[in-house]
């Protein structure tokens, strides 16, 4: 009997607690790191060992720069906590909380453990990403994003973290596939802005105006081909679609275009890199073709370019760009539907 009571009595004491996280979850949300911090530890009084009041704890002091007190919080939880699948948002707060400490080492081994046990969490394979790549290793940093977008597809910030390691590198093409996948999910905000930059940039890298009626297109050799001693294409090769989007990118000085608007200038572009896609996809092979391509072939074939393209452009002040948007709110309605309802390349 006297163990029955117990066990009610610590039943009783975790509800209790988690309703007093729940009120420090509200606290950090509006930026009160300390206040959540005071509520963690009362709901801790009650239920020493509560793992949401630790790992919610563990998150808050993160936000304070408490690094250290952050990672104990961590390790007590996984101590008192084996195989609890709240753990895994407990492994990112640890590898967050070591890499802020320079501890870079420390906090890829925080995130290869976590990946052991919770192989399918997207956010374990990001971070670890972004410490690989705080450490300039982007090859594995590409890896672990690419591991991360494919468990989920719509994380805008794994696109991200593709698109700026790709294009550091020169990788003009994938970059430019990231960069709009991502403008796709999150086109409004200040990475948003950034990002369309770089796209625009990327479009028309290879030409520029050297006189009055002169453009110059700069052709490389790896636009030319790159390929295997077998004279197959190299994994992730791209070279004829960056040559036909400078031949596009070339037409923007022609006298009928230059009264074009961006967007539309942007259309003509993205139409036939689309279609360049499309064309060469069935010979070509790598993550950005197996991924990426299939999403903007699906959009040409549905005729959502246009939609996109000003979508793309919502950071942008231009006028015409928020006219279209009010006056097409059922087509970006579709096109997000679309986006969310799309089936991506897993395996």
């Amino acid at each position: 009997m006297f163990a029955f009571i117990c066990s009610i009595s610590f039943g009783q004491n975790r509800v209790e607690a988690e309703k007093i996280v729940d009120e420090g979850v509200n606290y950090h949300d509006k930026g009160d790191y300390e206040g959540a911090i005071a509520k963690y530890d009362k709901a801790l009084e009650l239920d020493k060992d509560n793992l949401l009041a630790l790992a919610e704890k563990a998150i808050s002091l993160l936000y304070l720069e408490k690094y250290e007190e952050s990672i104990i919080c961590c390790q007590k939880a996984i101590a008192t906590h084996p195989g609890e699948t709240e753990l895994k948002i407990v492994y990112v707060t640890y590898g967050n909380a070591s890499d802020a400490l320079k501890k870079t080492d420390q906090s890829i081994e925080v995130y290869d453990e976590g990946i052991q046990l919770f192989p399918d969490f997207f956010l374990l394979y990001y971070n670890k990403g972004v410490s690989l790549s705080s450490v300039k290793k982007d090859d594995e940093a590409l890896l672990c994003f690419q591991k991360a977008v494919m468990l989920h597809p719509t994380h805008a910030s794994s696109h991200n973290a593709i698109a700026r390691v790709s294009n550091t590198h020169n990788k003009r093409i994938p970059a430019l596939l990231a960069y709009c996948t991502f403008l796709s999910i999150e086109p409004q905000t200040y990475r948003a802005k950034e990002n369309l930059a770089s796209v625009l940039k990327i479009m028309k890298a290879n030409v520029e105006e050297t006189g009055e009626k002169t453009v110059t297109i700069n052709i490389s050799s790896d636009m030319l081909g790159d390929t295997t001693a077998s004279g197959k294409s190299k994994e992730n090769c791209f070279a004829s679609t960056e040559f036909f989007l400078s031949m596009a990118a070339a037409m923007d000085y022609d006298k009928k275009n230059k009264k074009k608007t961006e967007v539309e200038k942007f259309i003509g572009k993205f139409e036939m890199l689309c279609a360049s896609l499309s064309e060469s996809k069935k010979d070509n092979s790598g993550f950005f073709w197996d991924f990426y391509v299939p999403f903007f072939i699906e959009m040409n074939d549905k005729n959502f370019i246009e939609t996109f393209a000003y979508i793309a452009f919502a950071s942008t002040d231009y006028p015409d760009v928020a006219k279209w948007l009010k006056a097409h709110q059922s087509e970006t309605d579709r096109f997000f539907e679309w986006v969310k309802s799309f089936v991506w390349e897993t395996n």
